[in-house]
């Protein structure tokens, strides 16, 4: 019964594991794409989408918002209506690239980019 336990976490590791280095390859190309960018909004659906978009050290926009899920050719049929409503938001932050701004920018800049919503992560 142990080896199950074990081998169901070790997949579960693995799997959290490629989603976390997807995520971070899409990070890195959005960033590529945007010589502005200070950091990556990004945003986690409660389906498994995800949105991105770079911003810059105003908190505007930097690149074009990029939605889509891992292992997948396409987005979910829910975020295709509704493009990642606001209302299914699981976890919402900003990767913050090196050198990281100061913590008073980085506030103002979460809090015009992802709002004032209490978030995950």
């Amino acid at each position: 019964m142990k080896l199950k336990k074990n081998k169901s976490k070790k997949q579960n590791n693995q799997t959290e594991q490629k989603t976390f280095s997807n995520e971070a390859a899409m990070i890195a190309g959005i960033v590529e794409g945007s010589p502005d960018a200070v950091g990556v909004a990004i945003v986690r659906l409660i389906c498994g989408c995800k949105k991105m978009a770079a911003v810059d050290k105003e908190g505007e926009p930097a690149s074009k918002v990029i939605i889509y899920r891992d292992e997948a050719l396409e987005v979910c049929a829910k975020c295709k209506e509704d493009n990642g409503a606001f209302s299914r938001v699981k976890e919402a932050f900003i990767h913050w690239e090196d050198p990281e701004p100061e913590e008073t920018v980085k506030k103002a800049i979460e809090v015009k980019v992802l709002g004032t919503m209490p978030t995950v992560h």
